[in-house]
């Protein structure tokens, strides 16, 4: 009778206990959680309710005020909020994975050789596109752009676009200039039609891209629904839960912000405008636009091209081709303009530049608007050369440089080439750039580079290639910190989006996104950062990746 007693008021006294406890819908423990906090705090738990974080701390506490409706054991795993890429172009990187992948191609033959197993894979019908991406002449033993001969006798009847790995040049084969009414030189601003011979070699640099480019058939909604399914789950598979998209038309992010709203996509999307008439006018009539998972309130523009193609404008010529200094794409007039009507309707500049001229004239007209140290976050985009005079000025008028680390081990290779031995010390200078505001957001640029944010913090913190080339570092006075990397691609992505209040680290009220690691990225052998595996990606508390 007496043990009956006890074992009843026990009970009641841990049914009262449970009842004091605050409902949570998630809680994950026994955790080494990096918080990416501004003190880089860490924690062992943190607690979920609806979608947001309402505590962070130690294992047994939470444990015994939470009463979650489902509780995660990391098995001490280590677990860091989930990356958010600062540059990126998650819409065309869907639709690359639909079209023939010619990345890592080591000749022009190679080139061809790929395409004539996807077209035979896809057996395409007579008069359909064929497009691809990816090819580097940088990486050919004849390091010359092709020629359209056979791609001509191959596809005399298939308009064929392959463009460059960066983005900025293609090649494209009778079929498809005829498409753009191309069959000799052409003038345009910001960009070049090779001729060779009095013929069109096929080559478009920058702005002639688009010529043929705006040729292409709009895809149809499956297509697009496809496109945007395949790259979300590639990027929630390598722990990236926020994307940049750096350059869309405001209808692409209405299509976004729809799928958004009936839960078919579940990324968030930190979307900016492409530098076009009919974006300025949509923007300016709605305004900046938020939900959830979808900002809108920057834009996207190009000073230059790329240093691979030599499209990128330089203060002097190119080391490798004298008296040739690359262009502008449009004239600093525009930007100019361009800079006058974001500043005065408070919308975020974001600018294209990589040369150490287009550096220099984005920095001088972003100066003339910003006057001095300011909270607009302008940012620009790869800052990948800027003369030795220049860095001061991302300081003095608190301008943002995003930049992708990935470039720098790309482009190792060569850059010397293109630069020579003096300019290319101001070339991919992270650590130069991130001393002038204390904070640096990075990113991938993928499809340019691979997705992988674990690419992204190696290249970063080591300066080396997947085979750990070169041995001490390719500049290596210029990488960063592991925490540095870590924040670069947390907390300070996010705040070059306005948004360090909602994400980028686990903190309370925070959007609960997180990633759970096979190892501590703070302290794994460097030569092993590349082997990480994300285990399981969190969104707002929801698993959307788990390993199996």
């Amino acid at each position: 009778m007496r043990k009956s007693f006890i074992l009843s008021g026990l009970l009641a006294l841990a049914f009262a206990a449970q009842a004091q406890k605050t409902k949570a819908d998630l809680l994950l423990f026994n955790a080494r959680i990096y918080t990416a906090d501004s003190a880089f705090s860490t924690a062992s738990a943190l607690a979920v309710t609806e979608g947001r974080i309402v505590a962070v701390g130690a294992s047994n506490d939470l444990l015994a005020r939470f009463d979650p409706k489902k509780k995660v054991n990391a098995q001490g795993r280590s677990v860091y909020p989930g990356f958010i890429d600062a540059h990126a172009h998650f819409v065309n990187y869907g639709f690359s994975l639909q079209r023939v992948d010619v990345t890592g191609t080591r000749s022009w033959s190679g080139v061809l050789q790929r395409v004539q197993t996807f077209v035979k894979k896809q057996g395409l019908a007579k008069g359909a596109w064929i497009l691809g991406r990816g090819w580097d002449q940088n990486d050919w033993t004849k390091k010359e752009f092709p020629d359209r001969a056979q791609l001509d006798a191959l596809y005399p009847d298939n308009p064929v676009l392959l463009t460059r790995v960066d983005g900025h040049a293609a090649i494209a084969n009778a079929a498809a200039l005829k498409a753009a009414g191309i069959d000799g030189p052409r003038e345009l601003m910001g960009g070049t039609v090779e001729i060779r011979d009095g013929r069109p070699t096929g080559i478009l640099i920058d702005n002639a891209v688009d010529l043929v480019g705006d040729k292409i058939p709009v895809p149809s909604r499956r297509q697009a629904l496809s496109a945007l399914l395949a790259a979300e789950r590639n990027c929630f598979a390598v722990g990236l839960t926020s994307i940049d998209d750096c350059g869309l038309d405001y209808e692409v992010v209405q299509f976004i912000d729809s799928l958004q709203k009936r839960k078919e996509l579940k990324m968030r999307i930190y979307a900016m405008l492409s530098d076009a008439p009919r974006n300025f006018e949509w923007a300016l009539r709605y305004g900046p636009y938020a939900t959830d998972r979808l900002s809108v309130r920057a834009f996207k523009v190009y000073a230059d091209g790329a240093l691979g193609s030599r499209g990128a404008t330089l203060l002097q010529p190119y080391s490798d081709k004298p008296g040739w200094s690359g262009f502008l794409l449009s004239r600093p007039e525009h930007f100019d303009s361009v800079a006058h009507v974001l500043y005065q309707n408070n919308w975020q500049m974001c600018t294209h530049a990589i040369g150490d001229s287009g550096n220099r004239t984005v920095l001088k007209i972003y100066g003339k608007y910003l006057q001095g140290k300011n909270d607009r976050r302008w940012r620009i985009e790869h800052a990948q050369v800027v003369a030795p005079e220049d860095f001061a000025l991302f300081g003095r008028y608190g301008i943002v440089p995003s930049v992708q680390p990935t470039h720098a081990t790309s482009d190792m290779y060569w850059a010397a080439d293109r630069l020579g031995a003096d300019r290319v010390k101001g070339a991919y200078a992270y650590r130069q750039l991130l001393e002038q505001n204390g904070w640096m957001p990075l990113g991938t640029d993928f499809p340019v580079e691979d997705i992988s944010p674990f690419k992204t913090f190696y290249a970063a913190v080591a300066r080396k290639d997947s085979k750990g080339f070169p041995a001490g570092g390719y500049h290596p006075e210029n990488a960063l910190t592991r925490r540095q990397a870590l924040w670069g691609m947390t907390l300070w992505a996010a705040k070059s989006n306005f948004e360090e209040g909602v994400k980028g680290s686990l903190e309370l009220g925070k959007w609960a996104d997180f990633i759970i690691l096979d190892r501590d990225l703070m302290t794994v052998e460097e030569k092993q950062i590349l082997s990480t595996r994300v285990l399981e990606t969190y969104v707002a508390g929801s698993v959307v990746f788990r390993r199996q």
